[in-house]
């Protein structure tokens, strides 16, 4: 089944194939927030794995706001949860704000990208709605440590998950894996997930599926470390470590320190090519810092070289329509 059409259509589709006896698997797409979309192919078995162990590690079932789009996978997450639960997902779509959703449909829980969250914090009715809930999931991208706790003081429960859709969405959180979930590092560090939400497969894609499916294991495209106790803490993507001037580079890092900054809302750093360099580390900053005070910034923690050599200010960050920033076309941003 193929997550398209209107949102009520997709709620009622969905709702549907969840009690559903056959073995027709649920295919959505990958955001593409890097590049050309995936179709992953989901069975139903992954999918109630993920909602059954979801619902443990939040204490109960509950009814669901939906504020992501029903086409990817969190957003049919969301709706399957919440028709498991017994009730149709409140939908954001039709109310001026989070807030009327919230009085008109009595939600639980909610799943939101960093982006929405920082913007609702900024409305005194938003945030007393979102307080009132159970928990609010927050994933889709890196999480700014003081966005959280500039969360936990407004009195929110924030719930930082990760995963994809070849997890059937979330698989780990707050840096703990569900149950039946193992995760796994491989000696460059990459990622590797296994446990009953993986995919199948990538739909008309065998190589690609052989390639990330290896003996039960899905090897992601995140470089990870496991602490001790279990604990993952994913450092971001493999491809995110910028070679520019023969140096290694973690843009997530500098991403991290230029979040910190008090005059910057929002920050995504990744390389561009570049004919003199191989490629640049460039920075799109929304706030009022000057490419100067950028580089400054970074350099007071870390090495020189790890100063973007480019530093573009926008007005707001390119988002894809599930709410992920929007790295192709900031590339595009970046190009002379």
């Amino acid at each position: 089944m193929d997550l398209r059409g209107t949102t009520p259509e997709v709620v009622e589709a969905l709702t549907t194939w969840l009690s559903a006896r056959d073995d027709e698997p649920l295919v959505v797409e990958t955001s593409g927030s890097t590049g050309r979309p995936k179709r992953v192919v989901l069975s139903r078995r992954a999918v109630h794995a993920s909602i059954s162990a979801t619902a443990r590690r939040l204490g109960g079932e509950g009814r669901w706001l939906l504020a992501l789009p029903a086409g990817y996978v969190a957003g049919a997450q969301v709706i399957c949860r919440s028709v498991v639960a017994g009730a149709a997902p409140v939908l954001l779509e039709g109310h001026p704000s989070v807030a009327a959703a919230v009085e008109a449909g009595a939600p639980a829980y909610v799943s939101l990208v960093p982006t929405q969250l920082h913007r609702l914090l900024d409305d005194e009715g938003e945030v007393r709605a979102l307080a009132s809930l159970r928990a609010v999931l927050l994933g889709g991208g890196p999480i700014d440590p003081a966005l959280r706790t500039r969360a936990a003081a407004a009195g929110l429960r924030v719930v930082a998950t990760y995963g994809s859709a070849e997890t059937a969405g979330g698989c780990v959180y707050d840096g703990v894996a569900l149950d039946g979930v193992a995760l796994a590092t491989e000696a460059d560090g990459r990622l590797r997930v296994s446990g009953p939400t993986l995919f199948d497969g990538y739909e008309g894609d065998v190589e690609l599926t052989a390639r990330v499916l290896v003996d039960g294991w899905f090897r992601t495209e995140d470089a990870a470390r496991i602490d001790e106790d279990g604990r993952l803490q994913v450092l971001g993507r493999l491809d995110d470590m910028v070679v520019t001037g023969g140096v290694n580079v973690p843009a997530p890092a500098v991403a991290r320190r230029l979040r910190e900054h008090p005059a910057i809302r929002e920050v995504e750093v990744l390389g561009v090519p570049d004919e003199e360099w191989g490629t640049r580390l460039v920075a799109f900053v929304v706030g009022d810092l000057t490419p100067a005070e950028a580089r400054a910034w970074v350099v007071e923690q870390h090495p020189r070289s790890w100063a973007p050599r480019q530093v573009i200010a926008v007005g707001a960050l390119p988002l894809l329509a599930n709410g992920k920033v929007d790295r192709v076309r900031l590339a595009e941003l970046a190009t002379p």
